[in-house]
């Protein structure tokens, strides 16, 4: 599974397209055989339905060459290396794919920009994280993204406790002795952690036992990183796939209890008159630098038209072909960031009483 850095490279390049006949094919994949031998059947339906939209709007022989392309592009995917959904961006001068570990809907869609709601949701949804299994012999580091192993670290990790080792040999009878070592071990680890923390910052799961958690903390540099959950038991010779669907449970509870947190936030924030939940109103706002925290629920989509900064919902059917935003909500977490801006995503239905969309203002 491809790191994050360069998804989110990629997605800034894919959107920044802006040309004819862009051809966007999305269809969920299976990581493993014999379901993944379906794959490529549904990946050539779909297409068979691009080359059908194609011709509704384009001529045949332009079409004939994207669908040369799409093909290609098709035959170059190894479905032995699926995840849970593919992605095909293909028009006159781009051709490529991507593997992403949600589901999606399958789907095509063709117009002058590429269909990017998917693959940007993506990666506003997706908890990333390490889990760092540690006991008083050694340490494991794995990165994480919910419930699926994005790699484990092989440098400088594993981290084996060479100074207990010695010591055991040693003066096994002064325990005095062995806990500064336990210590000065955790604290080694600890600065391995942060040294991976400087290319990618994600909050830390630790699994061990109970002792050995509250003993790293006392170490560590930067505790408020350590997400306040431990992952009991020695996993030291567990698989990291079976060590992350645990972690995820956790993962997924502690952000859940989060987000709960913000939400209440916002409750305050409509006392305050610090809430905006018109669309257009929260779309200024963010330009002005105004937007502290978007709140959206999970699985909210809206293609849109901005014109001379004025928002029109634009409907599913009427999309395709034309310069509208594939999904508005996303256009505009974006936007927000790039003013220092945050996002949470909340459980359908709970924000009704904001229609789904609301904004936490800094002042």
């Amino acid at each position: 599974m491809k790191n994050y850095k360069p998804m989110e490279t990629k997605l800034k390049q894919l959107r920044n397209v802006h040309a004819e006949n862009c051809v966007t094919i999305l269809l969920n994949t299976h990581r493993t055989f014999p379901e993944n031998e379906q794959d490529p059947l549904v990946l050539k339906n779909l297409i068979k339905e691009a080359e059908r939209k194609l011709l509704e709007i384009a001529p045949k022989k332009q079409v004939d060459e994207l669908v040369d392309r799409i093909h290609d592009l098709a035959n170059s995917v190894d479905h032995r290396q699926n995840l849970e959904s593919l992605i095909l961006f293909v028009n006159h001068q781009t051709a490529e794919f991507i593997r992403l570990p949600i589901d999606v809907e399958d789907r095509v869609a063709v117009g002058n920009r590429f269909a990017m709601r998917d693959l940007i949701r993506n990666i506003h949804h997706q908890v990333n994280y390490y889990v760092l299994v540690l006991s008083k012999e050694d340490a494991r580091l794995i990165e994480a993204s919910n419930d699926k192993v994005v790699k484990e670290w092989d440098a400088p990790f594993p981290f084996e406790n060479v100074l207990l080792q010695t010591s055991n040999n040693a003066e096994p009878s002064d325990a005095g002795k062995i806990d500064n070592l336990i210590a000065e071990f955790f604290n080694q680890v600890d600065k391995a952690v942060n040294d991976v923390q400087k290319e990618n910052a994600l909050p830390v799961l630790i699994s061990t036992d109970e002792p050995n958690y509250h003993e790293y903390l006392k170490i560590a540099d930067k505790p408020q990183i350590i997400v306040p959950k431990v992952l009991v038991r020695s996993r030291a010779s567990e698989s990291a796939h079976a060590i992350v669907e645990d972690a995820w449970e956790l993962m997924e509870q502690y952000v859940s209890e989060q987000n709960e947190k913000r939400k209440a936030d916002l409750q305050k924030a409509v006392s305050s008159n610090r809430f905006i939940s018109d669309t257009n109103e929260i779309y200024r706002a963010i330009k002005e630098g105004r937007v502290q925290t978007l709140y959206i629920e999970k699985n909210l989509f809206q293609p849109a038209l901005i014109v001379d900064d004025q928002i029109t919902y634009i409907s599913n059917d009427t999309q395709e072909n034309t310069n509208v935003v594939d999904d508005l909500y996303d256009e505009l977490i974006d936007l927000n960031s790039s003013f220092g801006g945050d996002v949470v995503f909340l459980p359908k239905e709970s924000l009704t009483e904001f229609n789904g969309f609301a904004a936490l203002t800094r002042y």
